[in-house]
């Protein structure tokens, strides 16, 4: 080879991208990880796994004052789960559902969920979120898809604590269904983890709700905000007998119908209307989100 000649360089072809599925993941961990990490988020978790200790700690103060371990109020499902807790610990896990999901747990979720996209808004992130691969529709749905996640964390945690509550401070054992039968406490486990699903799955209309908020305004406070009081009006307007007409559509008319996963047999009806009308809402909401996410300016 002459001085002038020039080295050969080995031929690598064009620059490949990484395949948008491997980049999905990448985003999908991305959002997770930030998600959980946050200090807000930790505190959320926090004040969900410190209720069913506070309930389990009052009823087994109750009892050993001698006063009835059962109460009224909080719908059929508290009621009647409360009732058992001194008998079984397992119904701790029951209770602390019904008790956190009217407010606690769809709070946490408009949290989240309110600021999954006016958050990033309000830090001046999001313009570099959606640079390519990502898109907005991408982008949009791994936020979704993140807060749906904190609905599964957040109702096991629940689910967790109040089991270890209910070990420590009341017997295990064989249990008593709302029916009147007796179940092993294996079934009692497995139906108390479908329990804790079905309650991940009444709050899908909760996150999409949050989400279409959260892309209407770039103030994460305004989005938390408004989702959590659009949530808390809602359920005011199902306890009310005059608009017994519309109650059924309100997405937290049927939440407590997890209740009846411990009949026997089991209840499907008011079941199945509660995951129909979660996967209505999130359909309308999750549509009008990214209608909106998919033309809005984003100039911060």
């Amino acid at each position: 080879m002459s001085r002038a000649e020039p080295a050969a360089v080995p031929h690598t072809g064009p620059a490949v991208r990484p395949p948008r599925r491997r980049w999905t993941f990448g985003l999908l961990r991305n959002e997770l990880t930030t998600t959980f990490r946050r200090w807000r988020t930790l505190a959320l978790l926090g004040v969900l796994a410190a209720v069913p200790v506070l309930v389990g700690v009052a009823v087994r103060v109750e009892t050993r004052d001698g006063s009835p371990a059962g109460g009224g109020g909080g719908g059929e499902g508290g009621p009647a789960f409360i009732a058992q807790v001194t008998n079984n610990g397992l119904f701790l896990v029951f209770t602390a559902l019904a008790a956190t999901l009217p407010f606690f747990l769809p709070m946490a979720v408009g949290v989240v969920a309110g600021d999954a996209v006016a958050g990033e808004a309000n830090a001046g992130t999001l313009r570099y979120l959606l640079v390519a691969p990502a898109g907005r529709t991408r982008l949009l749905l791994t936020k979704y898809a993140t807060t749906l996640a904190f609905c599964l964390v957040a109702t096991l945690v629940v689910a967790v604590s109040a089991l270890a509550v209910g070990a420590l401070l009341f017997p295990l054992g064989d249990l008593t269904t709302i029916s009147g039968t007796r179940i092993t406490f294996a079934d009692g486990l497995g139906r108390a983890l479908l329990i804790a699903l079905v309650v991940a799955a009444s709050l899908i209309g909760v996150a999409a709700l949050g989400l279409f908020v959260s892309t209407l305004t770039n103030s994460g406070i305004a989005a938390m905000a408004t989702t959590v009081g659009l949530v808390i009006t809602v359920q005011i307007l199902d306890q009310i007998p005059q608009l017994h007409a519309v109650r059924p559509y309100f997405f937290p008319h049927y939440w407590l119908s997890f209740a009846d996963l411990m009949r026997d047999p089991v209840y499907w009806d008011d079941l199945l209307r509660n995951l129909g009308l979660q996967a209505l809402y999130a359909a309308v909401f999750g549509s009008a989100a990214w209608a909106r996410f998919t033309t809005k300016d984003i100039t911060a």
